[in-house]
């Protein structure tokens, strides 16, 4: 199963920061096991999220020939639960000690203002065409962002 945990991109900044939304709905199936009877996005799930987006900042920043492959979570913190209705707002810079062959970057998830994660992660950029179809991930990505629409 593959989860895809932005549901739009609401603002890039090639090379420096992304921002996008992930709206939790009841209907995930994730939500059935976590906690039973009293469901919330699972932490791990959120720091994905990032992870994500961390890789549409990369294509988005290099006419999608790069992705972002995470390989550390130096540092995460989780603050509290996100609930289904919940819209997360996430947000990705890439760190000023980021360096070509090893990236490094810092995310934030927040609900209404309150910080539910944060995390510093590091990884390395890989070639796009070697895991997807560009045409169809260019596509994609302009419905995240709404292009076009």
């Amino acid at each position: 199963m593959r989860y895809l945990l932005a549901d739009s991109i609401i603002g890039v900044k090639a090379g420096e920061k992304i921002r996008g939304i992930k709206n939790i709905v009841m209907s995930e199936d994730f939500l059935e096991y976590h906690f039973p009877r009293n469901p919330v996005m699972p932490g791990m799930l959120l720091l994905e999220a990032l992870v994500q987006l961390t890789g549409w900042l990369e294509a988005a920043s290099s006419d999608f020939r790069n992705w972002f492959l995470l390989s550390k979570v130096r540092s995460s913190r989780f603050y509290g639960f996100s609930l289904p209705g919940d819209q997360v707002e996430l947000a990705v810079e890439l760190s000023p000690r980021s360096e070509p062959d090893n990236r490094v970057y810092t995310g934030i998830a927040m609900v209404e203002g309150k910080k539910k994660a944060s995390a510093e992660f590091e990884g390395e950029t890989l070639p796009f065409e070697e895991i997807e179809d560009i045409d169809g991930q260019r596509r994609f990505f302009s419905l995240l962002t709404r292009d076009g629409i």
